[in-house]
């Protein structure tokens, strides 16, 4: 990014660069996309108070939604209700062979989900993170861990993924 452009220019191309993929993180993060959506868009005003782009935008963006998570997570309990009551109507205006290829689909999004939910958070944000294209230097700034330890860090949440995705059967 140009450091010759006005900051609401940046940040408005920054918004609808980055805002998709911090979504969907914090979406497979917590199986809420209400929640999701109000901490990335939090996540944006934040930058937007800030009034001037960090260094390593990916990775304080990462940092700051993390942190606001934690804060939602400490005052709220209402994500695991939500997580655990989803109901979604997968077969409406579907035929019968679309819906048992979603059900398939959903079947294996939760078993995925499950997985997720078995490792630590730690390991689950590294995992969720990569998977959106964090670098590795992303990662570390994000999660408040060093560069060189994320490689290590990301083979054995990988293991553990791999581990706790066998033993629900996909």
């Amino acid at each position: 990014m140009s450091g010759t452009e006005p900051f609401d220019v940046l940040f408005r191309r920054l918004f609808d660069e980055q805002f998709p993929s911090l979504f969907r993180y914090l979406h497979r993060l917590t199986g809420d996309a209400d929640l999701a959506e109000d901490i990335a868009q939090e996540a944006f005003v934040k930058l937007y108070q800030r009034g001037a782009m960090p260094d390593d935008m990916r990775g304080w963006m990462g940092a700051v939604a993390n942190n606001l998570l934690r804060d939602d997570k400490r005052t709220s309990k209402r994500r695991l209700r939500l997580l655990a009551s989803q109901p979604e109507d997968v077969t409406a205006g579907s035929s019968p062979e679309f819906a048992d290829e979603a059900v398939l689909s959903d079947e294996r999004r939760d078993a995925v989900r499950a997985a997720l939910g078995r490792l630590p958070e730690r390991d689950r944000k590294m995992l969720l993170l990569r998977h959106e294209g964090y670098s590795y230097r992303e990662i570390a700034h994000a999660l408040g861990i060093t560069e060189t330890s994320v490689g290590s860090l990301l083979l054995r949440a990988t293991s553990a993924f791999q581990a706790a995705i066998t033993g629900t059967g996909l």
